[in-house]
C-alpha cells in the first residue's frame, strides 16, 4: 500500500529541468507583449528570439535526460502559442498593421489562427509524423521572420509606415505557411551526444561570429531563407516524383 501511494505521488509530479526552460520561453513571450504595448519593439523582437532558444532547449534537454512527459508536451504547446503566436501577431499589429484598419487585424488574426492550427496538428500527428521533416512552417521560425523584420527596421531606424504592405504580406504568408502541407527540414536528427569532426566546431564558431556581426539582419535573412526553403524543396520533390512516374510509364510501355 505504501509503495502504491509513493508511486501515485511520483506520477503527479513534473520534471523540473525541461519545464523550467519552457517557463522561461513563456515569460519571454509575455515580456514581448508587454514591451510591444509600450512601443519598445526592438526589445520585444529580441525577447522572441530568446524564447526560441529556450523552446529549442526544453525539448533537447527532455530527450537527453529522458524526462519527456505528456504534461511537458502540452505545456510546451501553450507556451508556443503565447510566444510564437500571440506575441508576434500583437507586435506586428502594433508596429505597422494597425494603420491598415480591419485588414491589419485580419492579417494578425490569420497568423494567430495559423499558429494555433499548426500546434494542434503537430500534437495530433506527433506519433506518426516523420521526425526529419515538419509539415508546414514551424511556429518559432514563423515568429522569427516577423520578429526579425521588426528588429531590422528598429535597428536601422526605419519608418514602420513604409512597411505596411510588406508586413501585411509577410504576416499572412507566414500564417498560411504554418498550416500548409509544405515540408521543412526539422534538424531533429542531429545528435548532440555523438562526436563530431573538429572542423564542425570551427564552422559553428564562425556561424556565431557572423550572427553577432549584425544579429537582426543575419537572423532575419536566415529564417526568411528557411521559410522559402520549404516551398522550393516541395516543388523539387513533386518534380522528382513526376519524373519517376514518367520513367515507370515509359518502361511499362
Amino acid at each position: 500500500m505504501e509503495h502504491t501511494e509513493e508511486n501515485l505521488i511520483r506520477r503527479k509530479g513534473i520534471y523540473l529541468l525541461p519545464n523550467l526552460f519552457t517557463t522561461v520561453a513563456l515569460f519571454c513571450g509575455f515580456y514581448a507583449i508587454i514591451t510591444a504595448i509600450h512601443g519598445k519593439f526592438e526589445a520585444a523582437a529580441i525577447a522572441i528570439f530568446v524564447a526560441m532558444i529556450m523552446d529549442g532547449l526544453d525539448g533537447r534537454v527532455a530527450r537527453m535526460t529522458n524526462t519527456q512527459s505528456d504534461f511537458g508536451c502540452q505545456y510546451d504547446s501553450l507556451s508556443d502559442m503565447v510566444s510564437f503566436g500571440l506575441a508576434p501577431a500583437l507586435m506586428v499589429y502594433l508596429w505597422s498593421l494597425s494603420s491598415l484598419g480591419k485588414i491589419g487585424w485580419f492579417a494578425a488574426f490569420v497568423y494567430t489562427a495559423g499558429t494555433a492550427l499548426r500546434l494542434a496538428r503537430f500534437n495530433t500527428q506527433a506519433e506518426v509524423a516523420d521526425k526529419k521533416y515538419f509539415q508546414g512552417l514551424a511556429s518559432p521560425a514563423a515568429a522569427a521572420i516577423i520578429a526579425g523584420m521588426i528588429w531590422v527596421a528598429a535597428d536601422y531606424n526605419l519608418n514602420p509606415k513604409d512597411f505596411e504592405i510588406v508586413s501585411l504580406i509577410i504576416t499572412i504568408t507566414a500564417g498560411l505557411f504554418m498550416v500548409s502541407n509544405i515540408r521543412y527540414h526539422s534538424f531533429k536528427e542531429i545528435d548532440f551526444k555523438n562526436k563530431v569532426p573538429f572542423l564542425t566546431i570551427v564552422g559553428i564558431m564562425l556561424a556565431f561570429a557572423i550572427i553577432f556581426l549584425q544579429p537582426p539582419l543575419v537572423l532575419f535573412g536566415l529564417f526568411t531563407l528557411y521559410g522559402f526553403s520549404g516551398p522550393i524543396y516541395t516543388l523539387l520533390l513533386l518534380k522528382q516524383k513526376r519524373t519517376e512516374k514518367k520513367n515507370v510509364a515509359n518502361t511499362q510501355s
